[in-house]
Formats: structure tokens, sequence, C-alpha cells
């Protein structure tokens, strides 16, 4: 750990200037807390946190210095609950994996944190890394100014069972596969909950267990659930005792019914998702995190590219699935939360999801809410982040265009300010 830290800091990348005080005179501003939009609003922030969000008027605000965003729409900081920002996409090459070196991985994962934030996207929840800890190394270095990129809460590695779906893929010789991308696997709920202890003591912030086979495991089966209730379980609890939750990675239905009893936060994916687990879901409060744009990235890159036909096929398989299961959900009020899988399509193409939302049944409010107060809910910070409301932190996007109106203006970023500071949006450099 000392060693990634010490070779992302040699990163230094120039910032945007340090937080001040500023006025921002916004065309609209997205209120997500009450579903509104308000026209012609003062955006006061100080030291990184908003101050007040109020209607413009020359007298209240005659002799003090605006900036003008009246051409924009505001809405708070994007989150994305499923990413994984350290190292890069080699789905065509499983053995590449195998050659990945950890300071590389953070090096990849400062040039990813930097177009995911440019992309609008200010805080992350980022579900784990094959070389243990180098999100932790990244998350570090953010907090601390070295490198620009999103607000990071990690998991470290994942928690898998040998050969299982977080392993490098199910069909390489395990003794072949360093054991720095083994540091999670475990069998049996004592190997769990010691797992469970390890990766706390390396500073996660969330414990990600691989509960079924994965799409992008190839020697590993969607519907073959991995992990029983009861080492969920021992999971769950062990890190609760921490005041830390668990995630599952979890496609096949039985596999989604033991991680919620198991009493997980969030499932991951949920694809093979069937009305039993909706509704136990929905009991529960158990929050879904559905990647639904992530399956046409696979199939045509991943065909283009040559990625294994088993992971093609079962991408297939779990596609269409994930997206009928989606809109029952929403249907069924289950909790929704924002969450891409970025790094198995690019890094700064979070907002592609958004019409995909809004294509299964959400209204643009509902989408845009999922990615900033649903997520900040799910995430236990909704008293800082996910709403622009006074005492919150100062994390917005300006958009060029109304997404309420035009979901696909979440792509349109032009400014993005996160703690206070702000740095030009991905629109700008597509734009020069």
């Amino acid at each position: 750990m000392r060693i990634l830290t010490t070779v992302v800091a040699l990163l230094l990348l120039p910032l945007a200037a340090s937080a001040e005080s500023r006025l921002l005179h916004a065309g609209k501003v997205i209120d997500v807390d009450n579903a509104t939009v308000r026209v012609d609003q003062v955006i006061a922030v100080t030291d990184g946190k908003i101050q007040s969000v109020l209607p413009y008027s020359q007298q209240a605000f005659a002799g003090k210095v605006l900036e003008d965003w009246t051409a924009f729409t505001v809405a708070p900081g994007f989150m994305d609950m499923h990413t994984h920002l350290s190292g890069d996409i080699q789905f065509a090459d499983t053995e590449a994996y195998l050659r990945a070196k950890p300071e590389d991985d953070v090096l990849i994962g400062a040039n990813n944190a930097r177009k995911t934030l440019e992309a609008g996207f200010t805080t992350v929840r980022d579900v784990g890394s094959y070389n243990a800890f180098t999100d932790v190394a990244l998350r570090n270095a953010i907090a601390k100014g070295w490198i620009p990129g999103p607000r990071m809460f990690v998991a470290g590695a994942y928690i898998t069972v040998p050969g299982g779906g977080g392993e490098v893929s199910g069909l390489i010789d395990t003794a072949r596969i360093p054991a720095r991308m083994r540091v999670g696997v475990a069998k049996g709920e004592r190997e769990v909950s010691a797992k469970t202890r390890l990766l706390l003591d390396n500073g996660v912030d969330w414990i990600k267990m691989i509960v079924t086979g994965a799409v992008l495991t190839d020697g590993t089966q969607v519907n073959q659930s991995e992990y029983s209730e009861t080492e969920v379980r021992a999971a769950v609890e062990t890190a609760g005792k921490r005041g830390h939750f668990v995630t599952a990675h979890a496609h096949g239905a039985q596999g989604i019914k033991n991680a919620v009893r198991g009493g997980v936060r969030s499932i991951e994916h949920a694809s093979l998702i069937d009305d039993e687990g909706i509704a136990l879901a929905k009991a529960k409060g158990t929050w879904l995190v559905m990647d639904i744009y992530n399956g046409d990235y696979i199939d045509t890159v991943g065909r283009a590219q040559g990625w294994s036909a088993e992971s093609l096929q079962k991408n297939l398989d779990t596609t269409e699935a994930q997206r009928i299961g989606f809109t029952k959900a929403l249907k069924a009020g289950v909790h929704l939360a924002y969450g891409t899988d970025a790094g198995v399509y690019p890094h700064g193409d979070n907002a592609k999801q958004f019409p995909y939302m809004v294509r299964y049944g959400m209204s643009p409010m509902q989408a845009i809410q999922a990615a900033t107060i649903e997520s900040a809910r799910l995430l236990q910070q909704s008293q800082q982040l996910g709403s622009l409301q006074a005492g919150k932190t100062a994390d917005l996007v300006a958009m060029a265009c109304n997404p309420i109106e035009d979901i696909s203006c979440t792509a349109q970023v032009y400014w993005v300010m996160k703690d206070g500071n702000i740095y030009p949006g991905k629109a700008q450099h597509e734009k020069h």
C-alpha cells in the first residue's frame, strides 16, 4: 500500500482552484428532494458547502458578483453506485489481467477517475478490484487532493469462492493467479468472516460478495449460487459489528434471495430476479443496482473485439431479463440506485444509462433521483450528498440543456463542481 500511495503522489496533476465563496446564477435548478425544476435561481457556495438556493432578484443581489450559468440546468452531482475505476478493460485477453501490476492499475485508475468526474459523477461506489486495495490507494489520493476524481467508497477486493465469479477466470489454474488477486477468496462461514475482517482492516468502506457466477468470468454460471444465506449472513454480521455494509453481486434468482435474506444492503445486477425476489427486496428494504445499459455494450463491442463466446452468450441470456426485472421492481416500489458497471465499458460514459432507465419505465426525474438522492440514501450519506440543499456538500453539474425534457442532456455536462471546486465538464472537452 505504501508503494502504491507513493506512485499516485507523483501524479500531482493541476486541480481546480481551492474552494471559495461564489454565487452561481443558474437558469434552472433540479430539486430532486421535491421532484421539481426551479427557474432563475442563485446557488451560494462557501468553503465547499451550499449556503442557499434562492430565486434571483436584481434587488436581492445588487452589487454582488454572480457567475453567469443562466444557460445551464444545474443538478446535484451524479452518483454511480457500481464502478471499477482501477485497471483497464481487458476482457479479450484474460492473461493480461494476470500481468497487471498494482501500481499500473492505480495510475490507470487516476485517468479513469478524471474522466468520471468530467462526466458529472462526483461520487462513486467502487465495488472491487482484482489487484486488491488499488481502489483504496486511489480513493485516498483523490481525498488528499493529489489527483482529480469523484469521491470514492471502495470494496478493496472481492469475497468469492475458489474459482468463483470474483476470480480472474474460473478456467485458470488458481496456482497461476497472483496472491494479491486472491485476497478475498473464502469458503465457509469462518473463512468469510475472517476475510471480511481482513478487508476492513485494510480500510475498505464496503464488503463486496460474489454470491453467484458472473457474466464475464468464464467457467462460472450466472444461475449458480456460490454462497449460501448463512455464509452471506456471516459477512453481514461481521461487517455490521464495525459499522459497515455488504453488497452482493448476484445474477441468479436463488442467489439474489440468499443475499437478501442474509441481510445485504444492496444487490448488484439482479439480472434474473423473479417475482419472489422482488417482493423480498421490497419487504427487506434492499436496494437493487441494475446496470441495464451495459448489456448492449458487451454485445456490440465484445463481439467486435473477440470476447469469449461463453461471456457473450451469458450476456445475451441476462440482458433482456434484467431489463424486464428492472421494470417490475420499479412498479413494485423497490429501492433502485444508479449503477453502471463502468470499467466493463469506457469510463466517462456513465450517463449513457440514463436513457435506458427512462426507456424501461422511469420518468426523467426518477432517473436523476436514482443517480442523486437515492444513491446518497443507499450510501447513508443523504445528510451531506445527493441534493442541492443548504448545508450539504457543494457537488453539482451544469448541463447545456434540460434533462427533464430530454434525458440525453445528462451527457451534456459543461461544468462540474465537487466540494466547491469547479472543473470543466466532458462537453467542453468534446467541443474543443
